[in-house]
């Protein structure tokens, strides 16, 4: 008997990318660059690009007529597999866009999607995309099942497509359930794990897709992240331990890249994958001083940090690749723009020292310098003043301990319930002082509090 052989045809399907420009948008030099970008880590080839300019969109077809013609010879002159369009198409046009060109259609969105599907590892991940492809695909089932028909019948009598149809949504919105509240579950226990790090600063990395978070995290921490130049590299949060000079213990996370019109059903997908950036401390806005459209990939940034409304959180802007700008001219612009942004290079070092002295400053002003006094027999309250807050000095008498500490704002809780006194003394804020009578005071426990974060909790 003759063997057989499998042949698999491992060539990368061949694209065109297309996008229609409105009056009301902003573009780059180059308005296809960042989908080109996309199209090559979905792993296509590109091998065509169209633009069309004009005032509205065709609702038949989104581009003109002329357009579309001009798309189906192009397609069929490089023997392309498909049309990626930079735009976001309803069903409708992309049915006759694809009636019309003779090849599948793909807007943005679902390129996006299909990215984010073939990146996602952690079991969260694969949730949030399920998630998100199932949403963006319902309204679109329609066009899933057109090869099948429907019979000539009396009202109401209907074909085997109907039917399919039908059985196929309800199918996917029983899972679009099921999949909310799993992710809904995922999300407390993120909550919970994220909350029990309380017992050091937390800094969140966030920024556009591609602008070097992951190469700066490696930079400060050590933690040998995956690092790539391309887009989306990184989909699942990670935090690692940052020493910070004159500080201690710093945790450092790295999250998801944002991108331009990204699709909102993965931003809400997403929202536990992100409950690191949500309650952290301090925020590092990483942006690519490089890129001649840094403009705007910080305000598509500030957009989706709106979305997420953690928009109003202390943020720091971090500009990093200098090393890979050409003119000082550049930088000066930003840096114009944005005064208070510090100058980075990931890839050397540069910069490093005025970072760590920003993020210093910048946590300074989460933290406050307090005297207190202590009951020398409350262990617990000095064991969670020690492992929370930095002791500048402390003096041990017969009925009280006295300490000078500086504390983060959200360790206070413990020293109003159990010290005996405690003023503050930062003179950034209005002293106060309040005396405890002790009798009234019930024991807490800040066990807990004190223990460091499991190895599993930070990898």
């Amino acid at each position: 008997m003759r063997e057989q052989h499998t042949v698999i045809d491992d060539t990368p399907e061949r694209s065109v990318l297309a996008r229609l420009i409105l009056p009301e948008n902003s573009v780059s030099d180059d308005p296809l660059e960042e989908l080109h970008g996309l199209a090559t880590t979905a792993g296509t080839q590109v091998v065509g690009e169209l633009i069309q300019r004009r005032s509205t969109i065709d609702h038949g077809t989104y581009l003109g007529r002329g357009k579309v013609d001009e798309l189906r010879e192009m397609v069929e002159k490089t023997k392309a597999d498909v049309v990626i369009f930079d735009n976001e198409l309803n069903p409708g046009q992309t049915r006759n866009l694809e009636k019309a060109i003779g090849v599948n259609v793909i807007d943005r969105t679902e390129l996006i999607l299909d990215i984010f599907a073939a990146g996602a590892r952690t079991h969260e991940s694969r949730l949030a995309v399920e998630l998100a492809q199932l949403e963006y695909s319902l309204p679109r089932l329609k066009r899933m099942w057109t090869h099948l028909s429907r019979q000539a019948m009396g009202v109401g009598m209907r074909g085997p497509g109907e039917k399919q149809l039908e059985v196929d949504r309800r199918l996917a919105q029983k899972r679009i359930h099921d999949l909310k509240q799993e992710l809904s579950k995922v999300e407390s226990r993120r909550q919970r794990q994220v909350a029990s790090r309380r017992d050091a600063p937390t800094v969140s990395l966030v920024g556009y897709t591609n602008a070097g978070k992951s190469t700066l995290m490696n930079a400060l921490t050590e933690a040998e992240v995956l690092a790539e130049d391309k887009l989306f590299a990184t989909l699942d949060t990670r935090t690692r331990r940052w020493h910070l000079p004159q500080w201690g213990t710093v945790l450092l996370s790295d999250t998801v890249g944002f991108i331009r019109d990204l699709p909102h059903s993965l931003v809400a997908s997403f929202r536990s994958t992100l409950e690191e950036t949500r309650q952290a401390d301090l925020l590092l806005h990483v942006a690519d001083a490089s890129n001649p459209d840094v403009f705007a990939q910080i305000s598509a940034v500030y957009k989706v940090l709106s979305e997420l409304e953690i928009e109003e959180k202390d943020t720091l802007l971090v500009l990093n690749k200098i090393d890979a700008i050409e003119s000082p001219a550049m930088l000066n612009r930003v840096l114009d723009r944005y005064p208070n942004a510090v100058p980075v290079s990931a890839a050397d070092g540069k910069g490093f020292e005025s970072l760590i002295e920003a993020v210093g400053d910048a946590l300074g002003r989460e933290f406050i310098d307090l005297d207190v006094e202590v009951h020398p027999g409350n262990g617990k309250l000095l064991a969670f003043l020690a492992a929370k807050g930095e002791i500048a000095s402390q003096t041990f008498e017969s009925e009280v301990v006295r300490l000078r500490v500086r504390l983060p704002v959200s360790a206070l809780g413990p020293v109003r319930q159990a010290a005996i006194a405690y003023r503050e003394v930062n003179d950034r804020r209005a002293s106060r002082e309040q005396t405890i009578d002790e009798s009234s005071v019930a024991p807490i426990d800040v066990a807990d509090e004190v223990s460091p974060p499991s190895a599993s909790d930070v990898a």
